[in-house]
């Protein structure tokens, strides 16, 4: 062997334990901080949801509702909103696929948004009435009707933001 390919194995063989200890420490310190990390993602996530859960001033009614105006006449999909409404009429649940409570709110700008909670995910709204108030937090979707407002449930894969429904002081999610 030449003289370069002797020190460069040399050096090599001399790192070696060096790097193994240096490799079994920055594991440790993963393995010790990775939970942490999911700690604080968990606390992030539900301070959060306890931030978004309220029922919303005058204002805000007003403004989530000029969004879902646009978001109508825009045609949106996907859009995460939050928005109130008052339920106008109580339909049959939708039982193909995951089974979802569906009823239909009006926003005071009298657009109509059919609202499809999942009730395999989330609880069952039974106090539910015509005439009653609903705060929610979904995603929009356009139809010609005014629009769907779903993903008003938890996500238990955990990959897309949860939402919710609250309806007299009790949050469905």
């Amino acid at each position: 062997m030449p003289v370069s390919s002797l020190s460069y194995a040399f050096t090599y063989l001399r790192c070696w334990p060096f790097s193994r200890v240096f490799f079994q420490f920055f594991l440790l310190i993963q393995l010790c901080f990775i939970p942490l990390g999911y700690a604080q993602i968990d606390i992030f996530k539900s301070q959060s949801a306890k931030q978004l859960v309220t029922v919303l001033s005058d204002s805000q009614v007003q403004l989530a509702d000029k969004a879902l105006q646009q978001a109508f006449l825009e045609r949106a999909k996907k859009l995460q909103i939050k928005g109130q409404g008052v339920v106008i009429r109580l339909l049959k649940d939708d039982v193909k696929g995951s089974q979802h409570q569906r009823f239909i709110v009006q926003l005071t700008t009298k657009q109509t948004l059919l609202i499809a909670h999942n009730i395999d995910l989330a609880p069952r709204l039974n106090q539910l009435k015509v005439g009653d108030d609903v705060t929610f937090y979904g995603v929009y979707e356009w139809n010609k009707k005014g629009g769907v407002i779903h993903w008003t449930h938890h996500d238990p894969k955990g990959k897309h933001i949860g939402g919710w429904l609250l309806h007299k002081g009790k949050i469905y999610q």
